[in-house]
């Protein structure tokens, strides 16, 4: 039965439509006569019927009045009903003046027709609409068997969650109120739902509702509220999820199946961040786009963010190939219509890079294909030189031998006083194409920010696997501390960045305040249900080869101007000549492709005068944390 509704639907809505109009109109004579309508206008009315259905149901049509589902109905298809009813009206009046000359028609039954229609078309949509969501009293108290949900944030992300909820049956909750610590909003009422207090109320409300689940619904909050907000559910005992922040809500869309268990991105990051998407359209839109490490972290969300831009084609350049595959699909099955190139590939093969280049001709490029793990650079150097340097440097030259357009590379703030290889080499890369840049026609531009949370191979995983086990959760040293981005914040910024540059900028982005690493292994070992110290125990290993306790995104003889982006700043860096940089480099080349380690070494101090290894102090051994100690 349900399915031949469906299929006959249109026919359905239009027949319906038709009654209420006619019934609209006996409706009007009736009220005009107090319900005893005269027999001679009788055959008015019948004569009336067939020129009104014509008129309105024609301009119905036109209005688009057909087409939407009453379920969905909103405050747009209220508009479109207002729109057509009055026109349908004005042109019946028209009608009847020009043709009947208002004969046995009064004008009050002209009024209240146009009223009655109205009405009846808008309310049996908004009944439709109640029915589905539960708004009728009949409906109130079937639920008995789901699951009650509290939503914290009464603004527009959670009414959108608690509209959808309300609709949709297969979710099996039930939404009992709100929290939001807006003083405006407290004690008013949304979708029909209550504000039920403060966040601080929450314990006092889950007992006193039955609460089951609490959906923490403020996209824009900071981690610092988000911190806050989680303690206070987790005193309330009772499962929290929450929605994701800004950043990754990509395409602006919220929607229930996005609510998900809380991480450390929420706790740390989710900070808004208000992009400039006119001005990156205007670099991105149907350009060819060629990015390099493509199936990396970074990589891969920057494929994700540039597809957004329609772009002409995207060229995903990647070493590795079941990375590559796996971005590909992703991006296939979400932009069908886009051009996706993969392309297998090592950017330190020189004549592969100038054939790919080309053949694709791109017009931008990412360059987020690099070797960033610090420890395992220390042991590998020459390699570090190859992928690092020798990579960016074939890059460059050949976006500089086509003539593309811009040319972002992605950096880190370890290059920034490097007391490590990884490091060094990352900030040769960026004297590189800042010389470059002064000499040629390509738009060379430098991001620089901190570790991003959930990278391959960054400290979350470890953590998360060491947990699994039971513990030990190994932190490096006590007072170790990193800046920390979420991915897509972090590649936001880039495109961001990217749109801004005019050539030769170094771009740094506001990482917020340095978090120590203890405190990630604290905030991780809670969400996973245990306390830290006491079921899982945290010891200290000592810094590794190439490690600090702090980093920096700026030395102390570069400035930093402001842009027009709140988040990103230019820092005022100088390079050497390129004529006098190149030999340099060429030297670094030579001495990692002979795997002459000392030389190596010598010339990594030479181009980066800053490197300083000799500030790497690891602990001299193995340390249990003080609160583990005394509990043992």
């Amino acid at each position: 039965m349900k399915e031949i509704v469906y299929k006959n639907r249109l026919i359905i809505v239009f027949i319906m439509t038709g009654l209420i109009i006619s019934c609209s109109l006996v409706l009007a004579y009736a009220v005009r006569f107090d319900f005893s309508i005269p027999s001679p206008y009788w055959s008015k009315i019948t004569s009336l019927i067939p020129a009104v259905l014509i008129i309105k149901l024609f301009i119905f049509w036109q209005f688009g009045c057909f087409r939407g589902w009453w379920r969905y109905v909103s405050m747009p298809d209220l508009v479109q009903i207002v729109k057509a009813n009055f026109f349908g009206s004005f042109v019946f009046v028209a009608y009847a003046v020009l043709i009947y000359r208002l004969d046995q028609i009064p004008r009050t039954v002209l009024i209240l027709d146009g009223i009655f229609c109205f009405l009846a078309i808008s309310g049996i949509r908004f009944a439709t609409r109640a029915f589905r969501e539960h708004y009728l009293p009949l409906q109130q108290g079937t639920e008995i068997h789901q699951a009650r949900a509290l939503i914290v944030g009464a603004g527009d992300a959670g009414q959108l969650i608690a509209r959808e909820i309300r609709s949709n049956l297969q979710l099996d909750l039930k939404v009992v109120g709100f929290v939001d610590d807006d003083p405006v909003k407290r004690k008013g009422t949304f979708q029909g739902l209550n504000v039920l207090g403060s966040r601080v109320d929450l314990r006092k409300i889950v007992n006193a509702y039955g609460v089951d689940e609490i959906i923490i619904a403020i996209p824009s909050a900071s981690g610092a509220q988000i911190r806050e907000i989680v303690e206070h559910c987790r005193e309330s005992n009772v499962r929290f999820r929450i929605l994701p922040g800004v950043g990754e809500l990509i395409d602006g869309r919220v929607s229930v199946q996005q609510i998900r268990d809380v991480d450390l991105n929420d706790l740390l990051g989710r900070e808004a961040i208000f992009l400039d998407e006119a001005q990156i359209n205007h670099y991105l839109h149907g350009k060819r786009v060629l990015i390099t490490g493509a199936g990396g972290s970074i990589g891969s969300e920057i494929c994700r963010q540039v597809a957004r831009f329609n772009p002409q084609k995207l060229v995903l350049f990647e070493n590795a190939e079941t990375p590559l595959f796996m971005i590909e699909q992703e991006l296939i099955q979400k932009h069908a219509d886009l051009p996706i190139v993969p392309i297998i590939g090592d950017v330190r093969n020189r004549s592969r890079v100038s054939v790919i280049f080309d053949e694709q001709m791109p017009q931008v490029v990412f360059h987020a294909a690099a070797y960033k793990h610090v420890p395992m650079m220390e042991n590998n150097p020459a390699e570090a030189v190859n992928n690092n340097v020798q990579g960016t440097r074939i890059l460059a030259d050949a976006a500089d031998d086509i003539g593309v357009e811009k040319f972002v590379m992605v950096s880190t703030d370890k290059a920034v006083r490097p007391t490590n290889v990884m490091g060094s080499t990352k900030r040769i890369a960026e004297l590189y194409v800042q010389s470059l840049n002064k000499k040629s026609k390509t738009s060379f531009v430098t991001t620089r920010f901190g570790n991003v949370l959930g990278s391959n191979g960054s400290v979350i995983p470890t953590f998360k696997e060491q947990i699994a086990k039971g513990g030990p959760v190994t932190v490096t040293h006590p007072d170790v501390t990193r800046f920390f981005m979420t991915i897509p914040e972090a590649t936001q910024l880039v495109l961001q960045a990217g749109s801004m540059g005019s050539g030769g900028e170094i771009y740094l982005f506001d990482m917020g305040k340095a978090v120590k690493i203890q405190t990630l292994a604290e905030e991780l070992i809670k969400l996973s249900g245990f306390q830290p110290h006491e079921d899982i125990e945290i010891i200290y290993t000592g810094l590794r080869p190439g490690e600090k306790l702090y980093e920096e995104l700026l030395l102390d003889e570069e400035g930093v101007l402001p842009t027009p982006h709140r988040k990103i700043c230019i820092a005022q860096s100088s390079t050497l000549a390129h004529e006098k940089l190149v030999p340099m480099v060429d030297a670094l080349i030579l001495d990692a492709k002979a795997l002459d380690l000392p030389g190596l070494k010598e010339k990594l101090h030479l181009l980066v005068p800053e490197y300083n290894p000799a500030e790497n102090k690891p602990l001299a051994k193995v340390i249990r944390h003080p609160a583990t100690a005394m509990h043992q």
